[in-house]
């Protein structure tokens, strides 16, 4: 049940990444751990951020770009109840940063309450 629960919440980043920023990311998996929601994902750039990336300037520009539109999209109320109601409980805050030369990313969203049980 607990692998269910998280690939569904892998699956609700992915549907709120491809809204936002236009595609998800090709692989992503979640672990609850505790309080947080830990989603790791790869393969997040899109062919003209690779192409940006080509430079120190562009990897800074596409860097900041993404931290800031992320954690912009999960001020979002409409984007925060969709993972509320998921996993009945409020989200307390969200961390997001993307590691551009791996194309990595990691967003940590913290809950009022353990999640990790949820699903055992």
């Amino acid at each position: 049940m607990s692998k269910n629960l998280e690939h569904q919440f892998s699956m609700l980043v992915r549907e709120v990444r491809k809204e936002f920023v236009g595609n998800g990311p090709k692989e992503i998996s979640t672990r609850f751990v505790g309080n947080w929601a830990i989603s790791e994902m790869k393969g997040n750039l899109t062919n003209v951020e690779k192409f940006m990336i080509s430079s120190e300037q562009g990897k800074q520009m596409v860097h900041e770009a993404r931290t800031k539109m992320v954690k912009q999209i999960y001020k979002k109320a409409e984007v925060v109840n969709k993972f509320e109601a998921l996993m009945g409980a409020k989200v307390l805050r969200m961390f997001s940063d993307i590691n551009i030369d791996e194309d990595i990313a990691m967003t940590v969203f913290v809950f009022e309450q353990s999640i990790e049980s949820k699903g055992k």
